[in-house]
């Protein structure tokens, strides 16, 4: 039976808990190359919860050139093994007490899942951003392996798992785990991420009206989408510009496509910029745009929105919550419809869109993300 945990702040929550040691397991850290939402995520509430008293360690691969042991805004990051190898070492590492003892864990399943249920009966919880389904065959060449990886995920872990809380970002996302995957839908508590208060409007918007892509650039982020619909789109209005924040293996390639259509010279690859640069970033786009093929949010699209800039995106689960269809951005039911919403949005329909986007940012704090999240952990701890 889990204990009554009072209303109010996180350091009332932790007091109260019994808890004072957090691991956390992820597969990549926040200085990864390829981090994204799910390690901003992680980094946000570990933060708080270091800030509240809390000891947290975060246990991730390892980063070619970074140092193994690292502090970050008051936890600790071990960031030992290789891509792969980091599961089920993490895992022994725990079983041994090499991470040092534990009140509570995390679990972050990102694919795929590091199966704390089979051996830790400490308080704990998972955090399941989305259904990575259709990634499979995308970053697994092998269609033999991308097949077992898919069987791993959606058949046999979900059974280990029924048991345990499951925090997700949002209701699309929910429904996905639960239709996809079997979670039961009680089991699942939506928490979305907060915006840092560094996004918010100011600046200059650019005088050409620039559409702008945050993000990794991987095959799932389909940022090729983007760029062809930005040539159908220029063919309306010829000024319409595109910059593109981020790197990944992609790059060469999608230099190479730009070329191709035509576009060296309205698109500006920036590469990864540091956070001042891209809140400028936000603030002088006309609109942020994604057509990524799964997502468990949209962290991009809300921190463009806190910048009064709005969003348009393909409508999968996580940016029909991200974005307020029709009112802080457009969604597209297929990728033609694109080029016409990148029109619209940067054109007569801008000025109510950005109001939206700005009423909807404001629903949205990473210290309720960080304090309802420690909430779902400390319900499992037994009284």
């Amino acid at each position: 039976m889990s204990p009554e945990l009072p209303e109010g702040d996180l350091n009332r929550l932790v007091a109260s808990s019994g808890i004072r040691r957090i691991h956390v397991l992820s597969w990549r850290d926040l200085e990864d190359p390829e981090a994204g939402g799910s390690e901003v995520y992680v980094h946000e509430v570990a933060s708080r919860w270091a800030a509240a008293g809390l000891a947290v360690s975060i246990r991730t691969s390892a980063i070619p050139g970074g140092n193994e042991t690292t502090a970050r805004d008051g936890y600790e990051v071990v960031r030992r093994s290789g891509r792969y190898q980091v599961f089920p070492q993490a895992v022994l590492d725990e079983l041994t007490r090499r991470q040092g003892p534990r009140d509570a864990l995390v679990e972050v399943w990102n694919g795929v899942p590091f199966l704390s249920p089979l051996w830790s009966r400490k308080p704990r919880i998972v955090v399941q951003h989305h259904d990575h389904g259709a990634l499979w065959p995308i970053v697994i060449a092998s269609p033999f392996l991308a097949r077992a990886g898919w069987i791993f995920e959606h058949r046999l872990a979900p059974l280990c798992y029924k048991d345990t809380p499951i925090v997700t970002l949002s209701p699309s996302s929910k429904a996905e785990l639960v239709a996809n995957l079997g979670h039961a839908a009680e089991q699942i508590h939506v928490i979305p991420p907060g915006i840092n208060p560094r996004y918010r409007p100011g600046g200059f918007r650019a005088e050409d009206p620039t559409v702008l892509s945050v993000g990794r650039l991987t095959a799932p982020k389909r940022l090729d989408v983007l760029l062809r619909a930005l040539k159908v789109a220029r063919e309306h209005r010829p000024g319409l510009r595109m910059e593109v924040v981020g790197s990944g293996p992609e790059s060469g390639s999608l230099l190479e496509l730009a070329k191709s259509l035509e576009l060296a010279t309205a698109v500006e690859f920036l590469g990864r910029i540091g956070d001042g640069d891209l809140v400028h970033a936000y603030q002088r786009a006309r609109v942020v745009a994604s057509a990524s093929m799964s997502e468990g949010w949209g962290m991009t699209l809300t921190e463009g929105a806190a910048c009064g800039t709005p969003g348009i995106a393909t409508d999968i689960p996580g940016h029909r919550d991200a974005i307020d269809d029709g009112r802080s951005g457009l969604l597209a039911a297929t990728d033609a419809d694109l080029p016409d919403l990148m029109l619209e949005a940067c054109g007569p329909r801008w000025d109510g869109l950005s109001a939206g986007a700005l009423s909807l940012s404001r629903l949205f704090d990473w210290d309720r993300t960080a304090t309802e999240v420690f909430r779902v952990l400390a319900s499992t701890v037994s009284s």
